[in-house]
């Protein structure tokens, strides 16, 4: 059983930032769990929840409203895209127009009333991304909403999944950020992913920290 404390991941984080070189660019640092006694390919195995943490990344994700008329205004205030019901066809007849859109974001919110259209219009490129709009998420809203509150959420909001390997790894802040927000990030994740887990610490095998382009540090119980 590997039981941890904010001070593991204290030292963890120390170690990672010692033996990663300077770089002309911010890196992100990672959270890794890697975990046992788990087959990925049985659905009752896997872990896919929606995490939220308790500060943000250090970096703006990136949100895309689909929405129908009544939201357009709306959505327009918060959202860094925003498409409208009317150009659906569009992107369904654009494969690769589609495609990028789903690289260019980090989370879609739709409209409830129209999402078979959205279903159908971009179901293919966010699908296998795990981007479609996800109620898990409070992605999918009603024609009279307030999108701020959700905007503001999904900055602090992380999709852990191990669907394809028994592994977990995500951002949890990056290099110029104060280490005790990435420190309360991690430590956080952590313990919302153990509480996913069927024997929680039972199917932990090691938790790393790493800087994109550095060694991992390994966090010791």
């Amino acid at each position: 059983m590997i039981v941890m404390n904010k001070e593991s991941f204290a030292k963890a984080l120390k170690e990672a930032k010692s033996n990663s070189k300077e770089r002309k660019f911010k890196q992100s640092i990672d959270l890794i769990v890697n975990l046992k006694g788990l087959n990925p390919k049985k659905t009752e195995e896997q872990v896919d929840f929606f995490a939220t943490i308790p500060l943000d990344l250090g970096k703006k994700q990136s949100i895309c409203a689909l929405v129908g008329p009544e939201l357009f205004e709306e959505a327009k205030k918060v959202c860094d895209e925003v498409i409208v019901q009317d150009d659906f066809i569009k992107f369904a007849k654009d494969k690769k127009a589609t495609k990028i859109l789903a690289r260019k974001h980090d989370f879609f919110i739709a409209q409830a009333n129209i999402m078979p259209q959205i279903a159908s219009a971009f179901g293919r490129a966010l699908g296998p991304k795990g981007k479609m709009p996800n109620p898990k998420a409070g992605c999918i809203v009603p024609p009279k909403s307030n999108l701020k509150p959700l905007c503001d959420k999904l900055q602090k909001t992380l999709r852990i999944s191990s669907k394809l390997q028994p592994i977990i790894q995500t951002s949890v802040g990056n290099e110029k950020m104060d280490e005790g927000e990435v420190i309360e990030n991690a430590f956080s994740l952590y313990d919302q992913i153990i509480h996913h887990l069927p024997e929680e610490e039972n199917n932990v095998k090691s938790v790393l920290i790493k800087l994109t382009m550095g060694k991992p540090a390994k966090v010791k119980a």
